[in-house]
C-alpha cells in the first residue's frame, strides 16, 4: 500500500498551563512535503526541527509559508515570532502568511514592527534571502479561505466562549476544514459545543479536536467548570459527536485532563464512541 499524500503532524499538543514534554497547540498537514500550519504555541519552532530531524521532509523550515490561526488565545499564537523569523535563518525566500479571525493582520503588523530593529541588522550583517523574513497577515470569515494546486482550506465558525463582537469581531474562533487530493482534515481549534458540529465534521478522514474529561472537571472550581463547559468540548460529548460523524480517525489534541488520566479520558470517550481514536501527542504523525 503507497504512503498517503497527506499526513497530519501534531507539533504540539499543549494547553495554557505548560506541562513538560507538551509544546502549544500546532498541527502541521502536509501534502507532497508541503506544509500548512494551523496555530502556532509556543515551542513550534523546536517541534519543527525535531520533526524534521525524524525524517519529515514536510517540516523544513524554509518551506513553512502558509499558517493558519483558530483564534487569538495565547497558547495558539506565541510561536508566531519563530515561524517569522526563524524559517530566514534557514534560507526561506518567501514571505510567511498567516489567515485567522479578525486581529490576526493587526498582530503580523506589530510583530514585524517589534523585530524590525533585529530584521535591519541581520540584513545588513549577515547573507540573507530578501522576502523570507517578511510576514503578511490576512482577517478572514467563515467560508473557504484558501486554494492552491493542492489544498482547499475552508474555515468555519465555533462556539469558544463568549467574546465583544465590538473587539473581537463576529467570528472571533473558527476551525478548519482541509480538502486535499486524498483526504479531508477538520481541526477544530479551541470550541464548545455547537449546533453544526457533526455536520461541519461528517465524513472527515482526520479530525483533530480539543477535549476535557469530566472527572478532571469536578476537581475545578465553580467559576471555571462554568467556564470550560461552555468553551470547551467533554470526552463524553465529543464520543456522541465524533459517532454522528463518522471520521476515519479521531485525533484527541488540547486535553485538559486536570487530576484525571489519559486512561479517564479516552475511557469517556469509548464509553460512546467505537470508531478508531488516537490520544495525540507532540509529533504524533497520522
Amino acid at each position: 500500500m503507497s504512503e498517503p499524500r497527506t499526513r497530519v503532524v501534531l507539533l504540539g499538543t499543549g494547553t495554557p498551563r505548560t506541562e513538560p514534554g507538551r509544546a502549544g497547540t500546532s498541527t502541521a498537514v502536509i501534502v507532497d512535503d508541503r506544509p500548512y500550519l494551523f496555530d502556532f504555541g509556543p515551542g513550534v519552532g523546536l517541534r519543527l526541527s525535531e520533526g524534521h530531524e525524524m525524517g519529515i521532509a514536510g517540516l523544513a523550515m524554509s518551506g513553512v509559508t502558509r499558517a493558519f490561526l483558530t483564534h487569538m488565545h495565547s497558547d495558539h499564537t506565541l510561536g508566531l515570532a519563530s515561524l517569522m523569523l526563524t524559517p530566514w535563518m534557514f534560507g526561506r525566500t518567501e514571505p510567511l502568511v498567516v489567515h485567522g479571525p479578525r486581529g490576526t493582520a493587526a498582530m503580523t503588523r506589530s510583530l514585524a514592527d517589534a523585530y524590525s530593529l533585529d530584521v535591519a541588522k541581520r540584513m545588513y550583517n549577515e547573507p540573507h534571502t530578501e522576502h523570507g523574513h517578511e510576514i503578511i497577515g490576512r482577517d478572514v470569515v467563515p467560508g473557504v479561505v484558501y486554494t492552491d494546486d493542492l489544498v482547499t482550506v475552508e474555515a468555519f465558525a465555533v462556539s469558544h466562549g463568549e467574546w465583544d463582537p465590538a473587539v473581537h469581531g463576529p467570528f472571533p474562533a473558527m476551525g478548519y476544514r482541509i480538502t486535499t487530493p486524498d483526504r479531508t482534515v477538520v481541526i477544530s481549534g479551541d470550541t464548545g459545543p455547537f449546533d453544526e458540529m457533526a455536520a461541519v465534521y461528517a465524513g472527515c478522514d482526520v479530525l483533530v479536536h480539543e477535549v476535557y474529561s469530566s472527572a478532571g472537571l469536578e476537581a475545578r472550581p465553580g467559576p471555571w467548570q462554568s467556564y470550560h463547559e461552555r468553551s470547551h468540548t467533554s470526552a463524553t460529548h465529543l464520543g456522541r459527536i465524533a459517532t454522528e460523524a463518522n471520521p476515519g480517525v479521531l485525533v484527541l489534541n488540547h486535553q485538559l485532563l486536570w487530576h484525571a488520566t489519559e486512561r479517564d479520558l479516552i475511557d469517556e470517550i469509548t464509553a460512546v464512541y467505537e470508531g478508531r481514536l488516537v490520544y495525540g501527542k507532540d509529533l504524533t504523525v497520522i
